[in-house]
């Protein structure tokens, strides 16, 4: 079955301290509404973007590690939900559901399928 992300789009100056109790229960609810549906597979919540770490190739082949997202953007994915659905209209319905419950907009995008033996654009 196919999968679809679903990611939940902060604004940079997200205060996660208006996340009050009624939004923690509706999206404790559509997490238990997803898992009796069969639909998610996996979620999280992610850090803030001052606390991530980039990573770039460097012409030489080394790595370099600098502080902070690879993008500087005016949103960030606060979280996530990886959902197994039929098509991408039953992934919007799900993502419908997380903008209502989460407060804030949401992406949905669908994974690219590979096939077996060949190697992924993202070398993977």
């Amino acid at each position: 079955m196919p999968q679809y992300l679903v990611a939940i789009q902060h604004p940079n100056n997200y205060d996660p301290s208006l996340e009050d109790e009624a939004m923690i229960r509706e999206i404790g609810a559509l997490n238990e509404e997803m898992d009796a549906a069969g639909a998610r597979f996996f979620s999280g919540g992610l850090e803030s973007p001052s606390h991530a770490k980039s990573l770039r190739k460097q012409p030489d082949g080394r790595v370099s590690i600098t502080d902070g997202p690879y993008l500087e953007a005016k949103e960030h994915i606060g979280g996530f939900w990886i959902l197994q659905c039929a098509d991408m209209d039953e992934a919007l319905a799900w993502g419908r559901k997380a903008v209502v419950a989460c407060r804030v907009p949401v992406e949905v995008r669908a994974f690219v399928r590979v096939r077996p033996n060949r190697k992924s654009h993202t070398g993977a």
